[in-house]
């Protein structure tokens, strides 16, 4: 395997680079400094929010790249690079559909901000997890402002007890179980996928330049896009199907045990 010409690190975050207490190791930090003086470009690419995601790499912030979103918002340090929202009828036509699925706690998810009802206690310290800014609203079908996502969490399965009610919608939306408490909804350009396209053509590389690592359905169109796609051990069936490449699990620092290969 052949590493010598990456030019840019792609990453998923939750189960990825995150063990399984939501944490990034010390060590992940000290090879960052290796890809850093070596050029190469690091982004990380999440369902998370952009907040989220920063506050997880706080102290590299100013030197990567941050897909959130699932790739329906974009930002090097306080630019943006990509915003891809949904439109005001897919909202409603969305939120009424959620409205007849039980057990369920549904997220409208903004550039900056997510916006939930008070529903469930034990939800909305889930989700501080995974959204660090975050307003309880009374309905969210008033809500009138630019969506980037609206995202979905049952506490068993998103799989079983959210994707059969919503897959309707994928004729014109992007419908992704992202996780397996999550499933999340967004406009059909709004994958980690078209994001990474984007960057790769505004940095001019090839597939063979970006090295590309995850671990559940939201990855899937980043990883087609690069040789070097890697499924996490704790992977999705589906994202070790279509990765090139493996690697050791999230809590065995799968995503550094091949990034010391390429700084090497």
């Amino acid at each position: 395997m052949d590493l010598s010409n990456i030019k840019m690190v792609v990453t998923d975050m939750d189960g990825t680079l995150l063990n399984s207490e939501h944490q990034v190791s010390d060590q992940f930090f000290e090879i960052f400094e290796n890809l850093k003086s070596q050029g190469i470009i690091f982004v990380a690419a999440s369902g998370r929010q952009y907040h989220s995601i920063i506050d997880k790499l706080d102290s590299i912030k100013n030197d990567i790249i941050v897909i959130a979103e699932n790739g329906g918002f974009a930002m090097k340090q306080h630019t943006e690079i990509l915003a891809t929202p949904l439109e005001q009828q897919h909202v409603k036509d969305i939120l009424k559909t959620l409205d007849n699925i039980p057990n369920i706690h549904p997220v409208i998810c903004t550039k900056h901000k997510a916006y939930l009802t008070n529903k469930s206690n034990e939800f909305a310290n889930k989700l501080a997890e995974y959204y660090t800014e975050y307003e309880i609203i009374e309905n969210l079908s008033d809500f009138n402002s630019e969506v980037i996502k609206i995202a979905i969490y049952h506490f068993e399965s998103s799989e079983v007890h959210i994707y059969p009610f919503v897959k309707h919608f994928e004729a014109d939306l992007k419908v992704k179980v992202s996780g397996e408490n999550w499933l999340d909804i967004s406009n059909m350009n709004a994958n980690k996928g078209y994001a990474l396209d984007k960057l790769m053509k505004t940095y001019n590389l090839k597939s063979d330049e970006v090295m590309v690592f995850g671990d559940f359905n939201n990855d899937l169109e980043m990883l087609a896009l690069s040789d070097f796609g890697f499924a996490m051990e704790n992977a999705h069936p589906n994202v070790k199907e279509i990765a090139k490449y493996s690697t050791l699990s999230n809590d065995e620092n799968g995503v550094e045990h091949i990034l010391k290969m390429l700084v090497k």
